[in-house]
């Protein structure tokens, strides 16, 4: 895990800082509107917003289109599959939950989509790693949380940084958040083009993580 201390790296043009993993009230266990989350997101200096609610898009399809000018909203999709959850990103309609997840991995493929592992040691969730057998899905996805803001024990998010690290998956940082105060409270920094999955696929490979608010920074 890489964090970037203020200085760091000059600000270039293709500088972003996203939050990959956030819920809207279309979430069940979410009370933020779309329109709020995404007010929140650019106030506090975030330049793109994946909207993950559970099994549905519509939440993020709301966000997108109520995002204010310099936030780019990115309609994902956290799905609970039979083993655990994951996360699909740059979906054009939703994904139905409970299949096998090496079925809804390829669900997602079909559409393009990226996939990762959200919280995978996370035994308060329905985190996919818990198992040791699934360990082999990391062949078949697109990075993995190593740090979840709503992990409370540390420890686990460190078990996913040397998991990512031991099979070189890139690493990231994300909220994970179900409240407004929660939005950006955990970031990457990723520099590229990331408005198709292949940018955002080649911006993920050298991701740096942000703490608290960028506009606190």
């Amino acid at each position: 895990m890489t964090s970037v201390q203020p200085g760091d790296r000059m600000a270039r043009a293709d500088r972003a800082l996203v939050d990959l993993h956030c819920h809207t009230n279309a979430s069940f266990d979410s009370l933020a509107s779309p329109a709020s989350v995404v007010r929140a997101a650019a106030s506090r200096g975030l330049t793109h917003l994946v909207i993950t609610d559970h099994d549905r898009i519509d939440g993020a399809l709301q966000a997108r289109d109520a995002a204010p000018a310099g936030l780019s909203v990115i309609v994902g999709e956290e799905v609970r599959t039979r083993e655990g959850d994951i996360i699909c990103v740059f979906l054009e309609r939703p994904i139905l939950s409970g299949a096998p997840v090496l079925e809804t991995i390829a669900a997602a493929r079909d559409q393009g989509a990226l996939v990762g592992i959200p919280h995978p040691f996370d035994r308060s969730r329905a985190s996919l790693l818990v198992d040791p057998h699934l360990e082999s899905l990391a062949d078949r996805v697109d990075w993995v949380e190593t740090w979840n803001a709503r992990v409370v024990d540390g420890e686990v998010n460190a078990r996913a940084a040397a998991f990512a690290r031991a099979r070189g998956l890139p690493d990231i940082a994300v909220s994970d958040a179900h409240s407004i105060l929660e939005v950006g409270l955990a970031y990457s920094i990723l520099y590229g083009d990331l408005s198709t999955p292949t940018g955002l696929r080649d911006a993920l490979k050298s991701a740096s993580h942000g703490f608290g608010h960028p506009s606190d920074r």
